[in-house]
């Protein structure tokens, strides 16, 4: 059985940690795939991050962020990264792993504003309109995964964040492996992804909510189809 951890620290009442569990179990259900999951708080991911990550064949970092512990989100995620395991991050998953990837791969000081107000110029800043409980239009970019996985050029799907990509460096997405997936009406960036790995997508909006509605996400019936094919 192959096991994915779900990297955040876990609470009940937010909606996105009730609705994955149940999503993912719609995906295995569907697929036959003989996959389990786990909760892994980031207070947790300390010390030697390659031994604790090993035994999961897959990361999805969850929402809920600020995280108790930000850099063991991180570290996680560079694992999934390095590794090339499967990954899928949304809400603050994206969050971070935008972090992650500008850290190691753009060599700048990747800031939050979340955790850090004054930051100048952060990676992750304030959204110029609250994503809090709304529903938000996405236009995905001709022949990403997402557009694929979607089969379709656009969606509609829910957010419960304040917080995104900072413009500024959105254009940096243009070059480099690490590719726009897909934007909003206003063309902002709503989810990325990694060219040339088996599954790595990150997205701000929550798909995994669908599964609530007893509706099984694309997004996750695709990164389980990815994990049990490794």
């Amino acid at each position: 059985m192959k096991r994915i951890a779900l990297v955040g620290d876990y609470n009940e009442s937010v909606v996105a940690h009730r609705a994955i569990p149940i999503a993912l179990s719609m995906a295995a259900e569907q697929l036959k795939a003989d996959v389990s999951w786990e909760w892994l708080h980031t207070r947790m991911i300390t010390g030697d991050t390659e031994q604790m990550l090993d035994p999961y064949a897959a990361i999805w970092c969850v929402p809920g962020s600020p995280y108790e512990n930000a850099s063991g989100a991180i570290a996680a995620i560079r694992f999934a990264r390095e590794t090339r395991r499967p990954f899928l991050g949304t809400c603050g998953g994206f969050q971070h792993a935008m972090l992650e990837y500008a850290q190691a791969v753009w060599r700048i000081d990747a800031i939050h504003a979340e955790t850090n107000a004054d930051a100048v110029d952060p990676v992750i800043a304030p959204l110029m309109c609250s994503l809090v409980e709304v529903k938000g239009a996405l236009h995905f970019e001709p022949g990403s995964r997402l557009a694929k996985i979607y089969g379709s050029s656009t969606a509609t799907e829910e957010y419960h964040c304040s917080f995104g990509l900072n413009p500024l460096y959105a254009a940096r997405l243009a070059s480099g492996p690490m590719k726009v997936a897909a934007r909003d009406d206003e063309g902002s960036v709503r989810a990325v992804e990694l060219e040339g790995y088996p599954f790595y997508v990150g997205t701000l909006f929550q798909p995994e909510r669908a599964a609530l509605r007893n509706q099984l996400p694309p997004l996750v019936k695709a990164f389980v189809a990815a994990i049990a094919a490794t």
